[in-house]
């Protein structure tokens, strides 16, 4: 194993995880934990302990035991956790220091290439040239004059690490056309239109939306949406698997627009709204820049394009 070690900078200093790029994650102890999101060890403590009660991850898959030097001298066996763990109580801890080390995770661990490096400035100097084609394939995908940075389009870069053949399926139209998971999941227009009225609420709150927030231009626009996901041909679902169910969710909210106001808000909402019912939803690869920078690419699409936006849907969520 490759214990290089990772530094992240917190408030306090410097702390030093032990890297496993093979795995593409880092290991950290109880302490370090406490320290990133500036809680008391006992809280992280309980933090992990319900983790591990109510089944989000298997405790042999996230735990290790290391030999550690202690101030006495001493090497001890310490307990450490790796990488999803660690996310994972970052998820349970709501404070704008959890949320850095989220998406430093996300742009500094999570961008292991296929190609065996590591998209970090110390790496880049010695893999620029290809580093820098991985970009320009993604910003070729983008419309002219599209609305996404540079930052969201490295988030698509990094989603499609695992199976770089993706971007070379766009150029060739030779995307997924379906999905894996064909699990029921029951969700209704009601259902839908609760939650963003929640999601509404929240952004009103926050003064980040206006009442002309997911207005239905129409009567029924939403049913007519969750009506065209869920419809049957000859006695067959026409979007069988869950993931198609989700990409359409997502293409017709955007490009149906549906509401007044809030329509890609709302599509991006729904998808992984959806995706989260369905237990399909992976918070450590669908970030928030990477689902902008979807939905933006969805927004700016020709409609001729319905099908290849889709696959690509398709196939980052097949990865």
């Amino acid at each position: 194993m490759n214990k290089d070690i990772v530094l992240y900078q917190a408030k306090n200093g410097e702390i030093a995880f032990k890297g496993d790029m093979s795995k593409e994650t880092i290991w950290a102890n109880l302490q370090q934990i406490a320290d990133i999101f500036e809680r008391d060890k006992s809280v992280i403590s309980r933090h992990i302990k319900k983790i591990f009660a109510d089944e989000e991850l298997k405790r042999d898959g996230v735990v290790a035991f290391f030999a550690t030097t202690a101030a006495d001298g001493k090497t001890y066996q310490v307990e450490y956790f790796n990488l999803d763990l660690v996310l994972s109580v970052g998820y349970r801890v709501n404070s704008k220091t959890a949320t850095k080390f989220r998406q430093w995770a996300t742009k500094t661990l999570r961008t292991y290439m296929t190609e065996g490096f590591v998209i970090h400035p110390k790496q880049i100097a010695k893999n620029h040239e290809a580093f820098m084609q991985a970009v320009e394939t993604v910003k070729r995908l983008l419309p002219a004059g599209t609305q996404v940075n540079a930052e969201d389009a490295l988030e698509l870069v990094k989603m499609f690490a695992d199976t770089w053949v993706s971007l070379d399926a766009y150029d060739k139209a030779t995307l997924p056309q379906s999905g894996l998971s064909k699990k029921q999941v029951d969700v209704t227009a009601a259902d839908l239109s609760m939650a963003i009225r929640e999601l509404k609420k929240s952004l009103l709150s926050k003064k980040e939306a206006t009442e002309l927030f997911a207005q239905e231009r129409a009567h029924d626009a939403v049913e007519g949406i969750i009506g065209n996901v869920f419809q049957s041909v000859f006695g067959e679902d026409a979007y069988p698997t869950v993931e198609e169910k989700a990409a359409h969710l997502l293409y017709f909210i955007v490009k149906n627009h549906p509401f007044t106001d809030g329509n890609k808000r709302s599509g991006a909402f729904a998808f992984v709204w959806f995706l989260s019912k369905a237990s399909l939803l992976r918070k450590d690869r669908m970030t928030a820049e990477a689902l902008t920078a979807l939905t933006l690419l969805v927004a700016e699409s020709h409609p001729k394009e319905k099908d290849r936006m889709v696959g690509l849907i398709l196939q980052m969520l097949r990865t």
